[in-house]
């Protein structure tokens, strides 16, 4: 059980957003925290610190005014650590050897795979022909309705028809090295971790799943390292101290 970092990018600016909040009209979410540093600074201190397989993700649509310069922001931390990070956001077959030339160790997708409510498994054999399946992160952020979990696209948005389940990550585990599962309903909100979702997803161990969502005390640390049974890494982001929150980042890295 791995902790792992994250840089989140929207606007041109280092954010940590209330995931469920964020739309794409007029670039709106609700604000946790707005870096006055750049994602180069947050890039340069997890290599410092040796922290491996963090993620950024680029937060704008592509035909966002603020998109370029996010993009700009994601690719100067890329090569401020090289084959340290993955990238996601606007990830497709044709730009993802882009971001891997760039400096990014794997490609996190979501959008351009789920498509229409449904997996397009030819855009998913695209992309594993442009970068190879060693070099791609699914990102099945889920959302919760009818009492189970489906993933959600377009930066939280859009429900799919694809449910989260052993069957579903068993399947889509052939054309990936890693998943990235958000716990979108709370992301941002520091009140604790979808508990039934990360039991299901312990039950999973074919590849790597790296956990977001929700996690903001030492104690839910430990929670999650229980219910997960230490199969699972995860990643923390409004409630650390380095994004304005009140868990210290250098406890958590130095314990996990």
């Amino acid at each position: 059980m791995k902790f792992r970092p994250c840089i989140d990018i929207h606007n041109g600016k280092v954010k940590q957003l209330v995931g469920s909040s964020l739309k794409d009209k007029g670039n709106q979410a609700e604000e946790n925290f707005v870096s006055e540093k750049n994602a180069v600074y947050y890039a340069n201190l997890y290599k410092k610190d040796g922290l491996k397989g963090g993620h950024i993700i680029i937060l704008n649509a592509g035909g966002s005014e603020f998109f370029k310069e996010s993009k700009k922001q994601a690719i100067e931390a890329l090569s401020a650590y090289p084959k340290g990070m993955q990238i996601g956001g606007g990830v497709t077959a044709v730009n993802a050897q882009d971001y891997i030339k760039a400096g990014a160790s794997h490609v996190i997708v979501t959008s351009y795979v789920f498509k229409d409510g449904r997996v397009n498994y030819g855009n998913l054999k695209s992309l594993v022909e442009a970068v190879g399946k060693e070099c791609i992160v699914l990102d099945l952020s889920c959302r919760k309705k009818d009492g189970q979990y489906y993933i959600v696209t377009d930066r939280w948005q859009k429900f799919t028809d694809e449910v989260v389940n052993i069957e579903t990550l068993k399947k889509l585990s052939e054309y990936c090295d890693e998943f990235l599962i958000h716990g979108v309903d709370v992301e941002g909100k520091s009140g604790g971790m979808e508990e039934d979702l990360v039991a299901m997803l312990s039950e999973f161990t074919d590849i790597p799943i790296t956990y977001a969502g929700g996690i903001s005390t030492m104690e839910q640390i430990e929670r999650f390292r229980e219910i997960s049974n230490g199969k699972m890494d995860f990643t923390i982001g409004s409630a650390l101290d380095l994004f304005g929150g009140k868990l210290p980042y250098d406890k958590v890295k130095e314990q996990f």
